[in-house]
């Protein structure tokens, strides 16, 4: 379809070369011919549905410097004009009945004349633009018959509706749209972008072909344009550019808009995607080769294999479509003598394009195709772990992050070879479990940020922080609260507030991040555990703020003065309107109190408490605060090693196959060199996945040869989501729990117990063998297993590791998980396939593979023991007090923090909490998510009776608890 400064002046070529770059574009078109002569331009020729028309568009009119849609008979050479001349047109389509179709045009503006008028003038003096497109506010999409009669508009909506295209049946359109950001009241900063950038706001719709049932697929920021269904019309696919606009690459997905994906990761300008009628692949334009250059290339329709070039004339080549049987190839092409933009027709090598993507006829169309998995021996053995990781993570799969590409590829990959081992599916959706999660926020459209008559540009004033409230905010006071802590006292040592006499009630705090830069290195240690943005966000709420500012100051320093807008799991709002802002736009709403930052830091870094003050009362902020959750969708693989014994509580043996992709949730630790770059994740945790998928071919085959009497069910299962908080074992468990009639509840009855891989690819001395406290089965049995494997062994009563085995423990499920340590390149891009111990991580695959045959093969299952253990997320360190709660870090965007269990002998299981309770208050305070939690359990004490609040099947309920020490 449309893309701005794409058709570039092209280079003259010589005959000699032109000979040479036929030569090699044979391999796939053959006897091209240029099909369009006339006229200035023309382009964006489509077939109708029996291939014997075209129906194109072209600037061929006198009066009329802009495209109008032309049909060409393709048996007679008849070409007629169908759009009535008037205004801009273009993205014409043919319906499947052949009686009609549609087009986008402008003639209905009032001023369209007036824009042909001065548009010629410009032609006449010798000023002609640029080629670009401009997205005219006034395009509508129309519906004609073949000769133009019966001209009816199917839009009507302001902004840019065009790019549109039938699906197979004909009772749908795809299109594309900017109508959102017209449609209400836009930002200042929406203002200006529009100004500059259109395509910036357009997103995919799909209609009924009456023009009814409007339905928005994409809400991702930057332009999302051409869609054409593939010929089944299940698929679509189009372009997706980046947020600034200067890179695309191809995407598609479900009609309904779901399993959105993309099939290409060029970092160029890819556009223009059309399917082969097989469905098998697809055809696109890309840039690749240089700026000027575009190209057509082919891509297999799930994105597996790398994209294989089609064209090599320099300049110019695009916009290409199949005719309906495959067999031709029609593309827009500055080729031409004159070098003019003109449609060309050539047949097309559909098995040479199968064989250039590694593909066999109707063998692979499908986007959830499963990778081929190699021939592999039935023992477990070091070259098949190999195999598994260097697939697993290769450069392909981009760093398995969940709701990708790359985590689709991996997850395919696992459930393609379980099921060549002969398991068959335990999934929700085969061997698939799939679950929704939020994987990220995005700035809304509508943010926008004022004090009195000036208002302030986001992004580059201000920036709202993840776990703001959203929605208006109405304009108040701000007051200044230095560095916006709170620190208890302890024992002798006196404690620390910025909000000692200091009234916020419905008031903006202005903050400082971090901590006083004057302080002691034992000082600072104390301070900085309280000098998270949501702490601080949290006091400013308890104090009764309507929001707070935080502001970097001079003396910091940094890089940055705004605070990025990442994602960090927990998906509660933090209670107050939350903003970054900078130092400039700080010092402005401090200029009427006669203070400046700088004076204030250098007070306040002395390390001595200093009272804030208000701003006087003409100083009032207020805007509007949008931040949008990205929504995807992750999968697990599950399958199952089926017993004579289905009733008996299964064994689950498990390894979560996702990692952080190029960069995710501040999880990596990637150096400055290395940020971007894919995280291959081999250690973490592809050698884990590798290693259950060898033992789940082992397993299989000894019961196939008959040597295994199973006595349960096996299911092995690849977890997604591990790594951005357990979200795909979570998700699997809630279901389980759900089926047996309680979705908080235990798993006893279906789960004999749990062993886990998470990292055994870097065996040095020892692997550590976790979650021996959660049954006294382990220890004996370890002690027998290991006689003929020889690992030296590190133990560990701890039922808490961070890894999917806490999904289960609660749930009364004993556990046990191998682990060989954490390493220097732990979550970096240098965590590759090369530096895996084979040989190591065979031994713990056998290892635990004997232990799965011990579990599998017994009557009696292990018996779950209660470990106590300290509250999780990674500060238990700093915690003082213990309370006997589980938080279900999976939970979604629930206020409050939801429990996925709770120690029957703990101060919480005592008071009477339960698993599935939503934490909302505790010691008076109260609570949103897991952050007030954690630093609310830091402050009360062990010993002292306090209230805990709780949402229990839509009630609320205040018990009494006692905090008993850690220790």
């Amino acid at each position: 379809m449309k893309l701005a400064h794409l058709l570039l002046p092209l280079v003259s070529l010589s005959g000699a070369v032109l000979a040479q770059d036929a030569a090699t574009e044979a391999r796939f078109v053959k006897n091209a011919r240029q099909l369009t002569l006339d006229g200035k331009r023309s382009g964006e020729g489509y077939f109708s549905a029996n291939g014997r028309k075209l129906v194109f568009q072209s600037e061929r009119e006198a009066g009329n410097p802009f495209y109008q849609i032309y049909l060409m008979d393709l048996e007679s050479g008849d070409v007629s004009r169908v759009s009535n001349g008037t205004g801009k047109t273009t993205c014409a389509w043919l319906h499947p009945d052949g009686k009609r179709l549609l087009f986008a045009s402008t003639h209905e503006d009032a001023e369209s004349k007036e824009k042909q008028d001065a548009e010629l003038k410009l032609r006449i003096d010798g000023k002609q633009r640029r080629y670009a497109w401009d997205y005219d506010e006034h395009y509508e999409i129309y519906e004609a018959g073949t000769d133009g009669s019966g001209l009816k508009n199917l839009t009507h909506s302001l902004g840019y509706d065009a790019e549109g295209s039938y699906s197979p049946d004909g009772t749908m359109i795809a299109f594309a749209s900017n109508r959102h950001v017209y449609a209400t009241p836009p930002s200042a900063a929406d203002q200006e972008r529009l100004k500059e950038d259109r395509q910036h706001f357009m997103e995919i719709y799909t209609m009924k072909a009456d023009g009814t049932e409007v339905k928005r697929l994409t809400e991702v920021p930057g332009y999302d344009g051409g869609p054409f269904f593939s010929a089944d019309g299940k698929r679509i696919c189009w372009r997706r550019f980046n947020e600034a606009g200067d890179k695309a690459e191809i995407w598609s997905m479900n009609a309904d808009g779901s399993d959105q994906r993309a099939l290409t990761k060029l970092g160029a300008m890819s556009w223009a995607p059309y399917f082969h009628p097989s469905g098998q692949y697809v055809i696109f334009t890309t840039n690749l080769q240089g700026f000027d250059n575009f190209e057509l290339y082919l891509v297999d329709a799930a994105g597996t294999h790398d994209p294989v070039r089609v064209t090599t004339t320099a300049g110019f080549d695009g916009l290409p479509v199949f005719s309906p049987d495959g067999t031709k190839l029609s593309w827009t092409s500055g080729r031409t003598p004159e070098k003019t933009s003109q449609i060309f027709l050539a047949e097309w090598d559909h098995a040479a394009a199968l064989a250039a993507l590694g593909l066999t006829a109707g063998g692979a169309p499908s986007v959830s195709a499963k990778p081929p998995v190699p021939e592999l021996a039935p023992e477990i053995s070091a070259a098949d772990l190999r195999a598994h990781v260097t697939y697993l993570a290769s450069d392909a799969l981009d760093g398995r992050l969940t709701g990708t590409e790359g985590e689709r590829l991996a997850t395919a990959y696992v459930a393609g070879a379980l099921e060549k081992f002969g398991l068959d599916p335990a999934g929700t959706d085969g061997f698939y479990a799939p679950f929704d999660f939020t994987a990220g926020v995005e700035l809304g459209a509508g943010c926008r940020l004022a004090a009195g008559a000036e208002e302030f540009k986001v992004r580059q004033d201000w920036m709202p922080l993840s776990f703001t409230t959203t929605g208006e905010v109405p304009a108040a006071g701000i007051v200044f609260a230095g560095y916006g802590m709170e620190l208890p006292m302890e024992g002798k040592e006196p404690g620390y507030s910025s909000y000692f006499h200091l009234d916020v009630k419905d008031k903006w705090v202005m903050a400082l991040r971090y901590v006083p830069e004057g302080l002691s290195a034992e000082q600072r240690q104390k301070f900085t555990q309280f000098s998270s943005l949501r702490y601080k966000a949290m006091t400013a709420r308890q104090h009764g703020a309507k929001g707070i500012l935080f502001v970097s100051g001079p003396n910091s320093k940094v890089r940055e003065q705004l605070v990025g807008l990442s994602f960090d799991a927990s998906l509660a709002g933090s209670g107050v309107a939350a903003v970054s802002i900078t130092d400039a736009v700080a010092e402005k709403l401090l200029a009427k109190s006669g203070k400046t930052l700088k004076a204030l830091q250098d007070e306040l870094d002395k390390g001595e408490p200093v009272a804030g003050f208000p701003l006087p009362d003409e100083v009032k902020l207020g805007g509007l605060l949008d931040v949008q959750q990205e929504k995807r969708t992750g999968r697990n693989v599950a399958a199952v090693l089926k017993s004579a014994f289905p009733q008996a509580p299964a064994l689950l043996i498990g390894a979560h196959v996702d990692h952080l992709g190029r960069e995710f949730n501040g999880n990596s630790r990637a150096t400055e060199a290395e940020k971007g770059q894919i995280h291959h994740g081999a250690d973490d945790n592809a050698s884990g996945t590798a290693g259950m998928m060898e033992i789940a071919q082992w397993m299989a085959a000894e019961a196939a040869a008959g040597r295994l009497q199973l006595k349960r069910d096996v299911i092995f299962a690849a977890w997604s989501g591990e790594e951005a908080g357990l979200l795909g074992s979570a998700s699997w468990a809630r279901t389980l729990a759900k089926q047996a009639g309680d979705e908080n509840g235990k798993l006893t009855t279906r789960l004999a117990a749990v062993l886990n891989m998470d990292m055994i690819g870097r065996l040095d001395k020892t692997v550590i063998l976790q979650g021996l406290g959660s049954s006294d089965f382990w220890k004996p049995e370890i002690e027998k297993r290991n006689v003929p494997v020889g690992l030296a062994l590190t133990l560990q009563s701890d039922t808490y590791a961070p890894t999917d085995t806490t999904t289960f423990y609660p749930r009364g499920v004993p556990i046990l998980n191998a682990f060989t340590g954490s390493h220097e390149d732990y979550h970096r891009p240098t965590d590759t396939a090369d530096k895996i111990n084979y040989p190591g991580a065979e031994k713990i695959s056998r290892l635990m593979g004997l232990i799965a045959r011990t579990l599998a093969t017994k009557d009696e299952v292990p018996a779950w023991k209660e470990a106590k253990s300290s509250e999780q997320q990674g500060q238990r360190s700093s915690m003082r007090v213990y309370l006997g709660t589980i938080p279900d870090y999976s939970q979604g965007d629930i206020v409050g923090v939801k429990l996925s269990g709770v120690s029957p002998v703990g101060p919480a299981g005592k008071a009477g909490v339960k698993g599935g309770d939503v934490i909302t208050g505790l010691a008076g305070k109260e609570i949103k998510n897991i952050y007030d939690y954690t630093f609310l359990m830091s402050a009360i004490k062990v010993g002292e009776e306090t209230d805990i609040t709780v949402l229990r099947d839509g009630k609320t309920i205040t018990l009494k608890i006692t905090p008993v020490s850690r220790d």
